[in-house]
């Protein structure tokens, strides 16, 4: 798998959690047999989160440990904001879009709603994989 990919947070936490479809964890499967991408956002929300259990916690830190995470520079800001004034998105979402976009990696996320509004956006949903 020659392409880069950035892994969005729920994505992240529907994989973890084993309920992706068997299409969509083959996919993440393979792309984490390359190498993972996050944002910096995708951490931030994992960690943020009230888990009920501590062993969630420890799963979701080792995953951010053994990725590549991908902080905020200009260009990703520049782009943050063109995302912000065009599409009506929430800026953590806009700063996701803009960190795939200017790293030109397609973003694995399911939230349709708001990342199909980024045309130039490379976007696979692993909900929605057809075999």
């Amino acid at each position: 798998m020659a392409a880069k990919f950035l892994i969005d947070t729920s994505v992240v936490i529907k994989y973890l959690k084993e309920i992706l479809p068997a299409e969509g964890n083959s996919l993440l499967d393979n792309i984490l047999d390359e190498e993972s991408n996050i944002s910096f956002i995708t951490e931030i929300e994992l960690l943020a989160w009230n888990l009920p259990h501590d062993i969630d916690l420890d799963v979701y830190k080792l995953f951010i440990d053994n990725s590549n995470v991908i902080g905020i520079y200009s260009s990703i800001i520049s782009k943050t904001i063109e995302i912000r004034k065009t599409h009506n998105i929430k800026l953590p979402d806009a700063i996701i879009a803009a960190t795939a976009l200017v790293n030109n990696m397609t973003l694995v996320a399911d939230n349709d709603k708001d990342f199909k509004k980024v045309t130039e956006l490379k976007y696979i949903n692993p909900s929605k994989l057809i075999s």
